[in-house]
């Protein structure tokens, strides 16, 4: 039999390692944290968003610039194929009103106790609180053990599922990047993605509106395409939330270029600029602005206070206020750090691995998840294309063992 080791014990390491027994491989999963599958079990706090219904064509497109590359492996194992995968584990998946799929349950815990039950059937050895540290001068690899302990592995394939940077206390600190630019890798700068912007709020908004939500709003980054709906969160720092993380790549681009990013506020996204000058045309004498925002056209203190910071103010005149509430600049500074990002952006480019995701420099040594240069927004499109890529890599492992001769060359 084969012997295998996959290293990282996320979904992609997991479902590789899956596919792998199931075609008969011998399969050890290594992983630096006391138990395996944690990042999944995070996300189950939150219902545990699997993928989305929405059409495929809409789907692959929300990859960006590695939608292409992305696209076979969510042709080989897309939306419905995860689906079937839950459901063959007992865990049936039903879709929210937004298109988001979620298991029946809505948690993590059953599913994760499902799937190491199949994967132990399966003969799939797992092995926490070992850390990798790279190879050996004759290309075995070498692990760390939690009591300082080390040992040194051959392995005929190794599938590395690392994740990226943006999750250190769950396994993710990126402490693979030097391992693989030691051996010629490129590896694309790791990014926050899906992570909040840093504004700077007056003390008095910040405090008062921290932890408020603004609700039902459109951001754009002018000049620059993508315009995202729903609801914002302020913070005691800046902005987060869907919308704000699905700009993200435009926010990035536009702070690289200028240091800064000048982001437009939707608060009526269900208005136009006409329809709003003409429902705050109709002004009470004496009514105050706050209540004559809220009452024209529905502001809510928090979305009133915000066209105040802009503003240095409140406007007073129909048509300056409906260009304004239509348009709200928000300066953002930054982003917040990489270990509070949702995901990372960057990784081992695509230039470096072949169709089956095996290492041009690495014969042998496969990649999948986010240790791969891809981003894409909340919703479901991560933990897809972290499970597609696992199902690609492993067959890209059995192909590579299947061509390999009775020598072991290939």
């Amino acid at each position: 039999m084969s012997s295998v080791h996959v290293v990282g014990g996320g979904p992609a390491g997991l479902i590789a390692a899956e596919r792998l027994a199931q075609a008969g491989v011998g399969v050890t999963v290594h992983d630096r944290m006391p138990s395996v599958a944690r990042k999944l079990l995070m996300a189950g706090h939150g219902g545990l968003n699997l993928t989305h219904s929405e059409a495929l064509d809409r789907f692959r497109a929300r990859y960006g610039p590695a939608a292409d590359r992305l696209t076979p492996m969510l042709d080989a194992f897309g939306p419905d194929a995860l689906r079937q995968w839950c459901a063959d584990l007992g865990e049936p998946t039903f879709v929210g009103s937004s298109g988001r799929v979620f298991p029946a349950s809505f948690r993590a815990v059953p599913l994760v106790r499902a799937w190491l039950r199949r994967l132990a059937e399966l003969g799939v050895r797992i092995e926490t609180r070992t850390r990798w540290t790279g190879w050996t001068p004759d290309g075995d690899l070498r692990f760390v053990a939690a009591d300082g302990a080390t040992s040194q592995v051959n392995a005929e394939a190794t599938l590395l599922a690392l994740g990226g940077a943006s999750w250190p206390r769950l396994g993710s600190d990126a402490a693979w990047v030097p391992l693989l630019a030691e051996r010629g890798v490129l590896v694309r700068t790791l990014r926050p993605a899906n992570v909040g912007l840093r504004v700077a709020p007056s003390a008095v908004f910040a405090d008062r509106f921290a932890g408020t939500p603004l609700k039902h709003v459109a951001l754009t980054v002018p000049g620059r395409p993508g315009r995202s709906t729903g609801d914002a969160m302020v913070t005691a720092t800046g902005i987060e939330g869907g919308p704000v993380y699905a700009l993200g790549v435009p926010v990035r681009e536009a702070l690289d270029a200028d240091g800064r990013c000048v982001l437009h506020v939707d608060l009526r996204p269900d208005l136009t600029v006409q329809d709003l000058a003409q429902r705050l045309s109709r002004r009470r004498p004496k009514e105050s602005a706050p209540s004559w925002l809220r009452r024209s056209i529905g502001l809510d203190a928090v979305s009133t206070a915000l066209l105040w910071e802009a503003g240095g103010g409140l406007p007073t005149d129909p048509a300056v206020a409906a260009a304004l509430v239509k348009a709200v600049p928000v300066v953002v500074t930054g982003t917040m750090p990489i270990d509070r990002a949702i995901s990372t952006a960057g990784g081992v480019a695509w230039s470096e691995v072949d169709d089956r995701l095996m290492l041009h420099r690495l014969p042998g040594t496969f990649v999948a998840g986010e240790m791969l240069d891809w981003e894409a927004p909340t919703g479901g499109y991560l933990l897809q294309a972290c499970f597609s890529t696992g199902v690609v890599a492993a067959r890209g492992v059995q192909r590579w063992l299947a061509d390999r001769g009775p020598d072991g060359t290939v």
